[in-house]
């Protein structure tokens, strides 16, 4: 049996973002980068961070990282996120799944699609010279 759980995590607690002291204070360590199968679009939640929804349709891959999450900090973890995110099962490019923070649909309602970025670092290197 794991101490850890493999968490992907697509905004601001990505390496050198702002919330990602909260992943390293849990003892939290980075596993890889790695992509969304095709079936994700992805908000601005106020150019603050990112909410990430699985969808039927017009579903594209995001770019993500995936961490091993000691499972005595998860909770800590979470319940650091901002308002609306959640912890569902997200799939991988390579069909895996793992666990993975995820928006809410309500959160998502009249926020900007960032879709067509592909990614939450993506998204702030053609809007903004530093990322959130």
């Amino acid at each position: 049996m794991t101490n850890t759980i493999k968490l992907a995590v697509n905004g601001t607690l990505m390496r050198g973002l702002a919330l990602n002291p909260n992943l390293l204070n849990v003892g939290a360590t980075f596993e890889r980068e790695a992509q969304t199968e095709p079936a994700y679009r992805l908000w601005s939640i106020d150019d603050r961070y990112p909410a990430m929804i699985k969808v039927r349709e017009g579903g594209t891959a995001v770019a993500l990282e995936v961490w091993q999450v000691p499972l005595a900090g998860l909770g800590t973890l979470l319940s650091q996120e901002p308002p609306g995110l959640a912890i569902g099962k997200v799939t991988l490019q390579d069909g895996e799944q793992v666990l993975g923070v995820i928006g809410e649909p309500l959160t998502v309602a009249g926020k900007l699609d960032i879709t067509q970025h592909g990614g939450w670092r993506a998204y702030w290197a053609a809007t903004s010279p530093s990322p959130a």
